[in-house]
């Protein structure tokens, strides 16, 4: 797999569609490798004529990791975060931000659409406001400004996330994340055991990296409150949330459309905090149409 320098760090990433193609990158969600967007999704937007590039964050799968970072304190970061307190992180979204700035300085790629997930939809979000000519349009799914009053997910899915298998048991790892994802995934929506676990097996074997996790969730908590920030973005901006996220309810995406100038919100019944494979087709759409009006 290709890697490029970009911001300091080595990122791993791929490359999907026409190299003439309007490019678009996606951003993904915390601890999450590359390889956790569904073949589906990538190849629907590559077939909608767009240069997709998919990359491993920063301390994730095959990027750099920053292994001598001091061990996070999760418990204390997420009782300051909770008391409205300042919170110490190794590195801040706005740094990850500037990789994905730094990947699309290493590929010749001026701007592009972001599409971010989750924390990949907040450094979508930091991306837009503080480099807004890298920005052709924001696509920001399951995601918060940070508003504390709408951003709490339900407690049993806080537990679920934050527990840890034994990192040398791949078939731990795998059971983990599939424990995960029945309890954040889409009520409205079954999905697949097996196409699950096959998803979930990828992920684990491309390299499960909880302090790397940490650090992220981390950088999220010393973010804070984002709103005024989102005040500066210009980018057309699609967000995309589903109406029974246990992890970031729906008011977090209502909140966040909210204060991005000019953003469409799109809700999706029974979705939760996943991109269930029955409702790919009409994400790709949505994605689509909104990318080609930023571009016209």
């Amino acid at each position: 797999m290709p890697t490029a320098g970009a911001n300091g760090l080595t990122l791993a990433y791929e490359l999907h569609g026409h190299p003439a193609a309007s490019p678009l990158v996606l951003v993904m969600g915390l601890g999450m490798p590359l390889v956790f967007w569904p073949d589906a999704f990538v190849a629907g937007l590559a077939a909608k004529g767009f240069r997709v590039l998919c990359f491993d964050n920063r301390d994730c799968g095959h990027s750099e990791k920053l292994a001598g970072a001091p061990r996070p304190n999760l418990a204390l970061a997420i009782g300051r975060s909770l008391l409205r307190l300042k919170v110490r992180a190794p590195y801040s979204l706005d740094d990850m931000a500037r990789d994905v700035t730094g990947l699309l300085d290493a590929l010749g790629i001026a701007c592009a659409h972001v599409v971010g997930v989750s924390m990949g939809g907040m450094i979508g979000q930091v991306m837009a406001a503080r480099f807004p000519d890298r920005v052709t349009s924001l696509t920001s799914i399951m995601a918060s400004s940070g508003n504390p009053r709408v951003s709490r997910g339900r407690p049993a899915a806080m537990r679920t996330l934050l527990s840890r298998p034994d990192p040398n048991d791949i078939d731990a790892i795998v059971d983990h994340f599939v424990a995960v994802f029945g309890v954040i995934g889409s009520p409205g929506y079954a999905s697949d055991p097996v196409q699950l676990r096959s998803l979930c097996e990828r992920v684990a074997r491309r390299g499960y990296y909880p302090a790397g996790t940490a650090r992220q969730l981390l950088a999220i908590l010393a973010a804070g409150d984002r709103r005024a920030e989102l005040a500066r973005v210009r980018a057309p901006t699609l967000v995309i949330h589903g109406t029974q996220d246990p992890l970031l309810p729906v008011a977090a995406g209502r909140d966040t459309a909210r204060h991005i100038p000019g953003a469409r919100l799109l809700e999706l019944e029974g979705m939760g905090h996943d991109l269930p494979t029955a409702l790919l087709p009409a994400v790709v759409d949505a994605i689509a149409q909104h990318c080609r009006a930023a571009e016209a």
